[in-house]
């Protein structure tokens, strides 16, 4: 049995959303809430549905890496959303997503959270979570997305093999000393995720492009990417209007629309 109360994460997203809302589920313990929502009926076009776990025993990141997590040491959150119209730039999708984290953050009096591309939130120069965007088949547009967010972790804990880049992994008793309950956190992420939905399917990711920027945990870093053809050092400088990093190289500037980020100088422009 979970200890997260459904009713209370429900009280807590608010009767805006809570309208769209089809379902929410909370479990125990499940391999992904991304698989489950991706075997599962997708909502119709502006509605949404959430899975919600206390422990993922296959967690994923991108390119198929684990999230691990202690049983009750975090949030693992999926949210299925159904598009009115097939939108563009969908990519950037997971970006935009990590803006409604942020500011989901915030609303709960959390500062000092930064992103870095593509899907990582950062905390304290660590990893504090992560997001993953998948594209459920069908004839109309459906995304899961799914975030991993440490809130109150053990001493020791291996949480992936995607965090070269970073020196520890971070938790938000870290960063608060007297941190939001897990169903009020999962209630604004929630709200949070589900609105960047919405205005993502309205305005698509102008709307977001320079708020992203401003939460750049990269930028002015020395940084190592792994590309599908090559691999690439430079200093970060920031991301382009239809979200692709840019590098500046000793060859000159160069665009990366996909790759991972393998090592960042933990000097820069912090914040």
């Amino acid at each position: 049995m979970t200890d997260l109360d459904v009713s209370v994460i429900r009280r807590a997203v608010g009767a805006g959303p809570t309208s769209k809302l089809d379902e929410v589920e909370v479990f125990s313990q499940i391999d992904s809430t991304n698989s489950y929502l991706l075997q599962h009926a997708a909502p119709k076009p502006g509605r949404f549905r959430v899975a919600i776990a206390d422990h993922q025993t296959a967690g994923r990141g991108r390119h198929d890496r684990s999230w691990q997590s202690s049983p009750g040491s975090g949030l693992c959150l999926s949210l299925s959303y159904t598009f009115t119209e097939p939108p563009n730039n969908l990519p950037n999708l997971t970006l935009s997503l990590g803006v409604g984290a942020v500011n989901a953050l915030s609303g709960l009096g959390i500062s000092g959270v930064s992103l870095k591309w593509p899907n990582d939130i950062v905390a304290l120069h660590g990893k504090l979570g992560g997001m993953l965007t998948e594209l459920r088949s069908g004839a109309s547009v459906t995304v899961v997305a799914g975030i991993g967010m440490n809130v109150n972790l053990p001493e020791e804990l291996d949480f992936g093999t995607e965090n070269h880049w970073a020196h520890r992994a971070v938790d938000l008793k870290s960063i608060e000393a007297d941190p939001p309950s897990r169903e009020v956190l999962a209630g604004a992420i929630v709200e949070h995720l589900f609105a960047t939905f919405v205005q993502f399917d309205e305005l698509g990711f102008d709307r977001f492009v320079d708020e992203w920027r401003k939460h750049d945990w990269l930028q002015g870093r020395v940084i190592t990417v792994d590309m599908p053809d090559r691999q690439i050092t430079g200093v970060a400088a920031g991301i382009d209007a239809d979200g692709a990093l840019l590098v500046d190289t000793a060859e000159g500037q160069t665009s990366v629309r996909s790759g991972s980020i393998t090592m960042a100088s933990m000097t820069g422009h912090d914040r």
